[in-house]
């Protein structure tokens, strides 16, 4: 039987309500239930929808959870968070960010680019150089701490971080990776440069694995599964609005693009879920708000249904119901 990955890519609170939306009509249409899946891939936003997953959450609690609906009787793991008091976040403006002053790039940063340069993304380093961001994550997840435990989940579960030293990428929770409590790898990977602070996790500080890429759908080539489903919050053609967000956006479907073909090449097939203009429109700028996180859930439902029901990815979603995520 085919091994089955899962690939959640980054989007802050609007991004995990468009990560519930797309598994829970995937569930509901077509049996897939994200929970079983072989591998879960998370970045920044994805790494705690992902770690939802692997505690058993499914996806129509999350969507729930996530709008603060009523859950179901057996899901003591949400229950547990929504009881919890977060913080509240300050409105996210990616202007505001980008003109944060830098610090000097670290002699290992200047290392890699100058012996990889094939390698070198140039935005990548370059927001590894913010100044630290005034939030903190890890406080902003400390429920995820209590339900998750000190452990790592039975099943791989791959979360992306950068490394702020020198820009490289770290995979947490695959083998060879550094060790780290799943709290702090989750906080790592949702530390958006310049808005949260570096988290700390042994010697080096970490931020948003979305600095390398929204959704690091291509480090599934070494996982050993034949068939991967990709929900990327952030990619989805803009048009050719001038705005910032449009541009992260076209930025952050190129790299998409790239990797499935990197995925395609080594046999892997692809089922891709991204928000249509519509859904983007109704995702707004601001990913950090939650003014419309149902009318989200609502619209990704709604297209990642029509989406996967056309032949050739309903036919890749079935197999993976039928190989995993039952």
């Amino acid at each position: 039987m085919v091994r089955v990955g899962l690939v959640l890519g980054g989007g802050g609170v609007v991004g995990q309500a468009y990560h519930s939306g797309v598994l829970a009509v995937l569930q509901h249409d077509f049996g897939f239930d994200a929970r079983g899946v072989d591998v879960v891939v998370g970045t920044s936003a994805g790494s705690i929808t992902g770690t939802l997953l692997r505690a058993g959450v499914s996806a129509e609690d999350l969507a729930a959870w996530t709008v603060k609906a009523p859950l179901s009787g057996d899901d003591d793991v949400l229950r547990t968070m929504a009881a919890t008091p977060v913080p509240e976040l300050a409105p996210f403006r990616p202007l505001e960010v980008f003109r944060r002053p830098l610090r000097l790039p670290h002699p290992g940063l200047v290392a890699r680019a100058l012996s990889r340069p094939w390698r070198f993304r140039p935005l990548a380093a370059g927001m590894t150089l913010l100044a630290p961001g005034d939030h903190d994550v890890v406080g902003q997840l400390s429920a995820l701490r209590e339900v998750a435990g000190p452990g790592w989940p039975e099943r791989d579960l791959w979360i992306t971080a950068v490394r702020r030293r020198d820009g490289r990428r770290v995979v947490f929770g695959r083998p060879g990776a550094p060790p780290a409590p799943l709290h702090l790898a989750v906080a790592a990977s949702c530390s958006v440069p310049g808005y949260f602070a570096p988290v700390q996790i042994g010697r080096h500080g970490y931020v948003d694995g979305g600095v390398h890429s929204a959704t690091n759908a291509a480090v599934l080539r070494s996982a050993g599964v034949g068939l991967a489903v990709v929900v990327a919050p952030m990619s989805g053609w803009p048009g050719w609005r001038p705005d910032v967000t449009a541009a992260v956006r076209r930025y952050s479907q190129r790299m998409l693009e790239r990797e499935v073909r990197a995925l395609e090449a080594a046999g892997i097939r692809t089922a891709v879920f991204t928000p249509s203009l519509a859904e983007q429109e109704v995702m707004g700028a601001d990913m950090m708000s939650r003014a419309r996180l149902d009318e989200v859930i609502q619209q990704s439902f709604i297209r990642a249904g029509a989406h996967a029901a056309t032949p050739e990815v309903a036919a890749l979603v079935r197999e993976a119901a039928r190989a995993g995520g039952r």
